[in-house]
């Protein structure tokens, strides 16, 4: 034990000394270079794959144009690229620009994470764009779209349907006869229907073909009504016919219907760069007519669009507003347009012929006239997690529709009174901070007696060994010690949307919580 406590003592000293040393010396070089300083920067994304083709030639041309600067692109699916921005955030780093989709900005804007971009651009270079793709929260513009639709429709194989249904009889009539088990050996070979089955975004358009919206007027969860239960009624009618499959994500979905093996799918216009390169023949319409009310289901229509990081280095900022500019620009939207059918944001380009002719964007023109904005305040962020469990418990048979909708209902508002309750410290902080300071005390006296040892085991033969260890102490006190310790210190912490940046030690409150609710056991005697 002893050893080791040296060994720990010495790496600290040498993490300071790794640390000074490149300082001292970056301090007392001179500049001799006087060509443009190489500047590197990161964009994160959730582009599909053949979006991310054209973004990927879109970005090398603007390093070609550009060459002392390099960009990185990550691609994250959409909700890793959520969590993922805010946890860079929250240690003051992440990629300079964030592209996602709108309902984003809310929370992401609440937490102080990403910058208001009306004072970096003038007020002409907004006045070229849809004002459906500049999204503007709280009086601030936070997000600017390079396209507008990125809402749902019914995607249909030509070669399987010569005409989409019209009316939810129709689907379920036409996705029967298309659901075929063709070599006969008891597995279904082609479906009728499929879609995201884990993500409640493919499920709130049919909310409202029952008559009521899933958000009221000021934003707020409007699940616990018979809208919703109907709804939750259907698709489980789906299931329980059979033509649908038993389990489906997006991938599942989407390969399925790219390889022939369903003959319509529920998806977004984001998708059909990838049905052309599959050499789909395609068709697209909006979601059946509900045949109990003979209301249509409201797709959520928003954009897709670049946010600033609100820690971009100030160095930065002058080339990072450049690339954004060509990034949105209609030279790159056009590439989009041309490869992948998204219809742009730029109104000029909306005039040319490539997008008034070209019947994709016409179809899907039809079916955004059945949809609603997407919301972008925080609270959809607590509705869609709210109802992404029920909504899978619903379709694998777990929960009743009623009860779905209810629970969706007081979970969501429970959510959303935690986002937006700011608690603070109770006396169980004060025996944290007591029993923390202790820890500290021990550790720096366990390391001070252990100077001389150290200092003794340095100048003896043992010195390569401790060298030799360094890096691998280093890497667990990087990748395991250090994320354990912080993660254990948030889970005594107030941070939420509201405390992104101010948060503080609050005590054993949220352990308490766990402890108090009868769910916690009937999970863990299941694990």
């Amino acid at each position: 034990m002893k050893r080791l406590i040296n060994i720990f003592s010495f790496i600290i000293i040498s993490w300071v000394l790794s640390i000074s040393l490149p300082l001292f010396a970056s301090a007392t070089a001179i500049e001799t270079n006087t060509s443009p300083k190489k500047v590197r920067l990161q964009i994160w994304h959730q582009m599909i794959y053949s979006h991310r083709a054209i973004l990927a030639d879109a970005v090398e041309e603007y390093e070609k144009r550009n060459p002392h600067i390099d960009i990185d692109l990550t691609y994250r699916e959409t909700e890793e690229l959520r969590s993922s921005f805010q946890a860079a955030a929250m240690g003051g780093s992440g990629p300079d620009l964030i592209y996602g989709p709108s309902d984003q900005v809310g929370p992401f804007a609440t937490m102080g994470i990403i910058r208001p971009l009306e004072n970096l651009f003038e007020g002409e270079f907004f006045k070229q764009f849809d004002p459906l793709s500049t999204i503007q929260y709280q009086g601030h513009i936070y997000m600017q779209g390079d396209m507008v639709g990125n809402h749902l429709m019914l995607i249909y194989n030509k070669k399987l349907l010569t005409t989409p249904p019209k009316n939810t009889d129709e689907l379920i009539a036409m996705a029967k006869e298309n659901t075929l088990d063709i070599d006969k050996d008891g597995v279904i070979d082609r479906y009728g229907l499929v879609w995201n089955m884990t993500e409640p975004f493919f499920f709130v358009p049919w909310i409202k073909g029952f008559g009521e919206h899933f958000l009221d007027a000021n934003n707020m969860p409007h699940l616990a009504t018979e809208s919703t239960q109907r709804a939750f009624q259907l698709i489980q009618k789906f299931k329980n016919l059979r033509i649908v499959p038993q389990e489906s994500d997006y991938e599942l979905a989407n390969a399925l219907f790219k390889e022939g093996k369903a003959a319509m799918i529920i998806n977004g216009d984001w998708s059909w760069g990838d049905y052309q390169k599959a050499n789909l023949d395609f068709g697209v319409a909006p979601l059946p007519q509900v045949s109990e009310t003979g209301l249509w289901p409201a797709p959520l229509v928003g954009t897709k669009g670049y946010s600033m990081n609100i820690h971009i280095r100030e160095e930065n900022l002058e080339s990072v507003k450049d690339l954004l500019r060509y990034l949105t620009s209609s030279e790159v939207q056009l590439r989009f347009t041309e490869k992948a059918n998204t219809l742009p944001s730029n109104l000029e380009l909306r005039t040319r012929d490539i997008v008034k002719n070209n019947e994709l964007l016409k179809a899907s023109s039809e079916v955004m006239k059945h949809g609603e904005p997407m919301p972008i305040v925080p609270e959809i962020r607590a509705t869609w997690d709210a109802l992404r469990g029920k909504y899978q418990s619903v379709l694998a048979g777990k929960l009743e529709p009623n009860i779905a909708a209810l629970d969706a209902q007081k979970d969501s508002l429970k959510q959303i009174d935690a986002m937006n309750k700011i608690l603070e410290p109770d006396a169980s902080a004060q025996v944290i901070y007591f029993i923390s300071f202790l820890l500290v005390l021990i550790i720096l006296v366990k390391v001070y007696r252990s100077l001389p040892q150290i200092k003794k085991e340095w100048n003896s033969s043992t010195r390569f060994a401790f060298i030799m260890m360094i890096p691998a102490f280093l890497g667990l006190l990087l990748v395991v010690l250090y994320p354990f310790a912080y993660n254990l210190i948030l889970s005594v912490s107030n941070l939420s949307l509201k405390t992104f940046f101010n948060w503080k030690i609050i005590g054993l409150h949220h352990y308490f919580n766990v402890i108090n609710d009868p769910q916690f056991y009937l999970v863990l005697l299941k694990t």
